[in-house]
């Protein structure tokens, strides 16, 4: 299973989106290199339907702006399914739209909080092992 690193900072400020935003879906970016998360930006939710997510585009395009010549880059996005699993929905792999992406999803439908990542590639979903870096 390939893997990815995951700064311990990010995966908190991703859950403490996801409670903050609840019962709607948060969503943002990722930003690292290679296969290292090392910053997430929050995004305003631009989907009215809660169980649905869409990120702003202005905020990807400024945040590729920030990051020119750095070496870093946006390399993910995540979201949270406030009400069930950390998978992906049928509307998640069909939005999948970069293969090279991280993807991923936080839940809180258990009782501790859920983050998993994936890779989605032709429509297939490929889970990713998340390091703590």
């Amino acid at each position: 299973m390939e893997a990815i690193q995951l700064r311990e900072g990010v995966r908190g400020e991703i859950l403490a989106h996801a409670r903050a935003e609840a019962p709607r879906e948060c969503c943002g970016l990722l930003l690292g290199q290679g296969s290292l998360v090392d910053e997430c930006v929050r995004s305003a939710n631009l989907d009215p339907n809660p169980n649905r997510y869409e990120i702003d585009a202005r905020l990807h395009v400024s945040t590729n702006r920030r990051l020119r010549d750095s070496g870093r880059g946006v390399i993910g996005a995540y979201h949270s399914h406030p009400h069930s699993p950390a998978w992906p929905s049928p509307s998640d792999v069909a939005e999948a739209y970069y293969s090279e992406f991280i993807w991923m999803i936080a839940s809180l439908a258990g009782s501790d909080p859920e983050l998993r990542a994936f890779r989605v590639e032709d429509g297939r979903v490929v889970e990713l092992s998340i390091e703590m870096a």
